[in-house]
């Protein structure tokens, strides 16, 4: 035996979805139902446990063994449910080492999420069963009791056997769809250092991070307080119903003359500008009613684990477009800020549970929560967090890939780019709190907004207008952007022949230190780590404006598989966004004996004793790979006693 395709069905009363695996094996009812496997991509053989049957000891010996390399899609599922099926005690798993993830493999070459999406995408002979979802439901989850089911709570093999074949049939078929699969995408392997970051990974969501239970169930209680009686409040002055419905408020402020199109946040702060008091006070009510503070708190305690210490909550490959970490759970990826001057304060006045000190000192309540989410995430007793980050990481790599020389002399330097960006185009000194200091701004959302091709939409887009800027300003900006940094812009256009080339004559073009190539219907792109970005199906088709465009089948914003429209400047932001993550992959590889926890964007959360100096991580992650010669790489850092933005 080499190596063993698994596919498991199991039962347990917790809420995968909502829950995650590692929260989900805890529960006292969980169970290991039917285990389907196949030695070395032969038949597909099903155990069913709950009828008494056993898995053969070759293959449970197998399950600890790291000589042979174990195969499931979506992997961690599979590892975590056997660790508890198999006796490890709490916060122990099954090592990574000698797990290889189908779904990953699928991720890597542009390919969906999930079996069936695969399987569907790649035209397999064998699809996935589509009564499955059907079969989970009845004999994986908890049921209602009915008369009909004689008030039972759960479904058993027992309850309708015919169903339960079914449903051995449809384990055995994951099994073969995996295996399809899997020789369907031979011909591009997985590099090993791929499999290693992945393993890593693994490691990372096994470790978890702890969670301040008592913080967050007072931030929970202070959320619903402050809510009622922000509701109280509008019902007072509104005498609606149910002030939190949109059309009841609308109707209402219609009737006291103020016209709005929509309740969101900008539309809202700009209609208070102009209004009479109390309908000021409505407003900012309903902003405060509206602030989703809560929401975090509660993904965190439906995730912990009896430990305290939240696991799984980053999905390796989550954005197949560039290879990038997505969320899982509580959504590290998209905390909000933290700009309150005295957090620790504040933090611990929710910790105490004293709400009127937080009501007093800061009035606005579900701001002041969801302005601690981070906080909420605590190093062990006795340790402290370490946390470092890449500085202006997008900004450096397209410098140095596009050779920009006046921007990689203002990072060589130490320089403030939005500063030097300022400079460069309205052609004087600027100075961070000096000589120049209002132009920094316009730098810094000329930085943010231009860099990928991004014109006036882009400016709007990220507060141009609520910042000061003028609408007659912006076209300004993005000329003098352009005029600044000309060999980006050529590098954009660049990567746009490249592409086109490369699709239209299905053939390979180098630039840039970047190989673009056309290999059996995909697009594939080979940064300069050596890792391949791949896009599915690509052809040209045409634009909005009638002008030639790429084109390739993935994941839209709709989140359904469907054809999208590329060009260059958004290749260059999937290639810059790629390397970026390179680099932070590469330094979680150097900082691989510390004990990472958490890594968010461009920053390493890694939780230490005493022994760990702040110093060393910080020089550990600025380690520039060999691939990246010339790049001005920098990290910056400090350390805590709960995560919060510096």
């Amino acid at each position: 035996m080499t190596h063993l395709s698994i596919d498991i069905e199991t039962y347990s009363s917790t809420n995968l979805v909502k829950s995650g695996v590692y929260r989900y094996v805890e529960a006292d009812d969980f169970e290991v139902m039917l285990f389907g496997y196949s030695i070395d991509g032969g038949k597909v053989e099903v155990v069913d446990i709950v009828q008494g049957e056993t898995i053969p000891e070759s293959i449970t010996e197998a399950l600890f063994d790291d000589s042979i390399l174990k195969w499931a899609f979506n992997a961690n599922f599979e590892r975590i449910c056997l660790s508890k099926f198999l006796g490890l005690s709490q916060g122990q798993y099954l090592s990574p080492s000698s797990w290889h993830c189908t779904m990953i493999w699928s991720a890597y070459l542009g390919l969906p999420l999930s079996l069936e999406g695969a399987g569907a995408i790649l035209g397999l002979e064998k699809q996935k069963l589509n009564e499955g979802k059907e079969l989970i439901r009845y004999f994986c989850n908890p049921c209602s009791p009915t008369i009909s089911n004689e008030g039972r709570l759960r479904n058993k093999a027992t309850d309708d056997p015919i169903r339960w074949e079914l449903f051995a049939a449809y384990n055995r078929r994951d099994v073969e769809v995996e295996l399809a699969i899997q020789k369907r995408l031979s011909r591009f392997p997985v590099p090993s250092h791929i499999w290693q970051e992945y393993h890593l990974d693994q490691i990372i969501n096994d470790r978890g991070v702890k969670i301040d239970i008592p913080f967050v169930s007072n931030a929970i209680v202070m959320d619903e307080r402050s809510k009622e009686e922000i509701s109280n409040r509008l019902k007072y002055i509104t005498d609606l119903e149910n002030p939190n419905s949109v059309m009841q408020l609308k109707e209402w402020l219609n009737d006291q003359g103020i016209e709005i199109d929509t309740l969101g946040r900008k539309d809202v702060e700009k209609s208070i500008k102009h209004t009479p008091d109390y309908i000021q006070e409505v407003l900012t009510l309903r902003l405060k009613l509206a602030k989703s503070s809560v929401r975090k708190y509660e993904a965190m305690l439906a995730t912990v684990c009896r430990d305290s210490r939240a696991r799984g909550m980053f999905q390796f490959y989550g954005a197949n477009r560039t290879g990038r970490w997505a969320g899982r759970r509580v959504q590290l990826q998209n905390l909000p800020q933290n700009r309150i001057e005295d957090l620790e304060v504040a933090r611990s006045l929710v910790e105490s549970g004293n709400y009127d000190a937080v009501k007093l000192l800061y009035s606005n309540v579900p701001d002041t929560l969801s302005q601690l989410i981070r906080t909420a995430f605590i190093p062990e007793s006795n340790k402290r967090l370490l946390v470092s980050d890449f500085s202006a990481i997008e900004a450096r790599v397209i410098a140095w890939l596009a050779n920009e020389k006046w921007r990689i002399n203002v990072f060589k330097d130490g320089g403030d780019i939005y500063c030097a960006s300022a400079s460069q185009m309205f052609k004087v000194p600027v100075e961070k709190n000096g000589e120049n200091s209002h132009l920094r701004q316009k730098g810094k959302i000329a930085e943010l907004a231009l860099g990928y091709g991004g014109s006036v939409g882009a400016l709007k887009a990220m507060g141009a207008l609520e910042l000061g800027l003028k609408e007659d300003e912006l076209y300004p900006l993005v000329n003098a952007w352009r005029e600044t940094n000309p060999a980006i812009v050529r590098f954009w256009w660049d990567v746009d022949k490249a592409v086109k080339k490369v699709v239209q004559e299905k053939t390979s073009v180098s630039t840039y230190g970047i190989r673009f190539s056309y290999e059996s219907g995909f697009l594939f792109i080979t940064l300069p780590s050596n890792r391949r970005l791949a896009y599915v199906k690509p052809r040209m088709g045409r634009n909005k404006f009638d002008s030639p465009c790429v084109t390739y089948e993935g994941i839209g914003v709709a989140k359904k598989w469907e054809r999208i429209e590329t060009y260059g400047p958004k290749v260059v932001e999937n290639i810059i966004q790629a390397i970026s993550r390179d680099l932070l992959s590469h330094a979680m590889i150097n900082l691989k004996n510390t004990y990472i926890c958490m890594h968010v964007h461009d920053e390493i959360v890694v939780e230490a004793s005493s022994e760990l100096n702040l110093e060393d991580v910080i020089s550990t992650m600025a380690i520039l790979p060999k691939w990246a010669k010339g790049l001005a790489l920098n990290a910056e850092g400090f350390e805590t006693t709960f995560y919060k933005k510096d």
